[in-house]
């Protein structure tokens, strides 16, 4: 059994994921590299995760590195395109009329 799998997204691009869970390699190390999380705070606050899926997943994603960064940079542009063709959502327009 793999402890990674490739689904498409929404777009229908693959996308690493952990097997049978709803969590993206690309999660684990935003959580691990951006938020400075060490595997044990990961499965903290992920207790569904075990210390073997997301060690699994981090060493997927320095096998991929540079896969993975761009698939969130696809996802940025993504969301950035939404964004400018549906504006701001109403979350940022409460918070702008709150200023």
């Amino acid at each position: 059994m793999s402890t990674i799998e490739l689904r498409p997204n929404r777009s229908g691009q693959p996308r690493a994921f952990i097997a049978g869970t709803r969590v993206r390699v690309q999660d684990i190390y935003g959580l691990s590299e951006l938020q400075g999380k060490t595997p044990d705070e990961i499965v903290a606050a992920l207790p569904h995760l075990t210390l073997f899926q997301v060690h699994t997943a981090l060493a997927y994603y320095f096998q991929h590195r540079d896969e993975i960064l761009q698939e969130l940079r696809e996802d940025d542009d993504f969301a950035a395109a939404m964004r400018a063709k549906l504006g701001p959502g109403p979350l940022a327009a409460k918070l702008k009329s709150a200023d």
